[in-house]
């Protein structure tokens, strides 16, 4: 692995300051979406005024132990960490132009400085030009994170990406970019978190992943912004031959946005399974875009995604499996199923399928309900009080999306966490009976 070195404080590439200039002038044409552009009529923008974020021009370093983590990592790997606008640490071997020859994690501007052609080739391919928050984050991000693992070689140690929200009113933009290619192996942990989550911020993050042929990454991403924030995010993967994508998320920050989250299997063979978990309280709104478009034949996605809501908290989750022409013999499913623990929580499930394929398996599931007043009575019956019942139930619900995952790091951090995020629904109001 290479060895330690700070960001470049040089001057960034031509090519760069020209695709910021682009980003700027698209994201001044299109705007922001309203509730009549087509997936955004559950999210209501109408309140963000962009004006009133700033982008941080400084960052305190020492305020980094004082973010909360959502998932804790029992080995730190490498580690890129980002508060505000300034990196604070990476590592990168010395420039070359081309391709590394050995796997490389460090800030996104270092890298598109030593690693011109390949940046620039990958930067920005797969996910929309046209889309409004894309390209503000074109215009906007600084710093970001890099990891490419060449053909044939593996990450020893998982990769921690972590940006950092610390400034009150702060625009932060983000950028991840990771490239596995053939036969690489990979597993990488990105988290989104706030210093304080009474602060109001704007958090815009786009996110690329390719992970070549015959290639694995595990990658697993947690937000737990600021429960005043905003958040938009833009995630696509595309899974070459033979390739395989173990994709976690969870959800549990900010007060409004969007997460988009795409996965496209773009050859024979390729596999998906994605895993989300969200849970909110009181008047947060939490909204979930995802998409598993199978392009190749014999190619398979498990998507499966479970919402505890409580207080006024809303969520939306829409989901669409697409099958492209010639994509044969494609296996897909996605379910999403919501718990609410009050009255006013409320939660929308839009499982969508396209398929332009006749030799295919494509299935989804969707619900939305109370607790159970038939296990509830149950565990009454057996001398459970009210509330530990209850807290069985709910426990029981989010165990069963657990057990989906390997058993190891991941598995046991994202046990932990949803635990936690439970006991803090759960302690700040009694839940209503159903």
């Amino acid at each position: 692995m290479a060895e330690s070195a700070a960001a470049s404080a040089a001057a960034e590439p031509d090519w760069l300051t020209e695709r910021r200039r682009d980003g700027a002038a698209l994201a001044a044409e299109l705007g922001l979406p309203s509730q009549k552009t087509k997936g955004w009529e559950f999210t209501d923008l109408s309140e963000l005024v962009e004006l009133d974020f700033e982008v941080p021009t400084e960052a305190d370093p020492a305020v980094r132990e004082n973010a909360d983590a959502v998932l804790n990592i029992p080995d730190q790997g490498l580690r890129v960490v980002q508060i505000d606008q300034t990196m604070l640490d990476g590592s990168a071997p010395a420039a070359g132009g081309g391709k590394p020859g050995e796997p490389v994690v460090t800030t996104l501007a270092s890298a598109a400085e030593l690693y011109p052609d390949l940046v620039r080739e990958r930067l920005g391919s797969l996910v929309p030009s046209d889309d409004p928050f894309v390209a503000r984050n074109d215009a906007a991000w600084r710093g970001g994170a890099f990891v490419y693992v060449p053909a044939g070689q593996r990450l020893e140690a998982p990769v921690q990406i972590e940006a950092i929200h610390d400034a009150d009113r702060a625009a932060l933009g983000f950028r991840t970019l990771i490239v596995l290619e053939e036969g690489a192996e990979a597993e990488v942990w990105e988290q989104w978190l706030a210093t304080d989550h009474e602060r109001s911020g704007l958090f815009n993050t786009v996110t690329e992943v390719w992970v070549g042929q015959g290639a694995n990454l595990r990658y697993v991403t947690a937000q737990g912004l600021g429960e005043q924030s905003w958040i938009f995010a833009t995630q696509r993967a595309e899974v070459e031959r033979d390739a395989s994508l173990d994709w976690v998320a969870l959800g549990f920050g900010s007060s409004r946005g969007k997460v988009r989250m795409e996965t496209r299997l773009a050859g024979a063979g390729s596999s998906a399974r994605v895993t989300g978990a969200y849970a909110g309280n009181g008047s947060q709104h939490l909204d979930f875009d995802t998409t598993q478009e199978h392009a190749a034949p014999n190619t398979t996605s498990d998507l499966a995604f479970r919402g505890v809501l409580e207080e006024s908290a809303t969520a939306v989750w829409r989901g669409m499996i697409r099958v492209d022409p010639g994509a044969q013999q494609t296996d897909a499913y996605q379910e999403s199923r919501n718990l609410l623990l009050s009255k006013s929580a409320h939660a929308d499930a839009i499982p969508g399928l396209e398929i332009e394929a006749n030799d295919v398996r494509c299935t989804h599931a969707a619900a939305v309900a109370q607790i159970d007043a038939e296990q509830l009575h149950y565990l009454r019956s057996h001398g459970l009080p009210d509330e530990q019942a209850k807290r069985l139930i709910i426990e029981g619900f989010l165990e069963a999306l657990v057990e989906r995952l390997d058993e190891g790091p991941v598995k046991a951090a994202v046990s932990v966490a949803l635990e936690r995020r439970l006991g803090e629904i759960l302690g700040e109001r009694q839940i209503q009976p159903a």
